[in-house]
């Protein structure tokens, strides 16, 4: 059991990406943004929506963040998801954003 959970593991691609566009998602049912991130020039520009309007917009432009992106497209109202950004969800529910240290590079790879 613990080599197959160790496999799942290792099969995410999980790498650093910096956020380079947020907007509103007024179609989502909960309060969400889109968000552009930028992976670098092997993996390039990825789209998501994100639950973490509890950050101003533009606070999140420039951020480095961590994001699985190999999970597969997935629909989410108008928009195709292309990456999965990871964050802490506290006890009231809000998203705190996982952070790489600042020397990370955009498209590091997460082991």
């Amino acid at each position: 059991m613990v080599k197959e959970n160790l496999n799942n593991f290792a099969s995410l691609d999980i790498r650093v990406g910096e956020i380079i566009d947020v907007q509103d998602f007024p179609e989502a049912m909960n309060p969400s943004y889109v968000l552009e991130i930028n992976f670098g020039e092997n993996i390039g520009i990825k789209k998501t929506s994100a639950q973490i309007t509890n950050y101003k917009k533009e606070s999140l432009i420039g951020r480095k963040c961590i994001a699985v992106i190999n999970l597969g497209d997935k629909q989410i109202g108008p928009i195709i998801s292309q990456c999965l950004i990871l964050g802490s969800i506290s006890k009231d529910n809000t998203v705190n954003l996982i952070s790489p240290e600042d020397k990370a590079s955009i498209g590091d790879k997460i082991a």
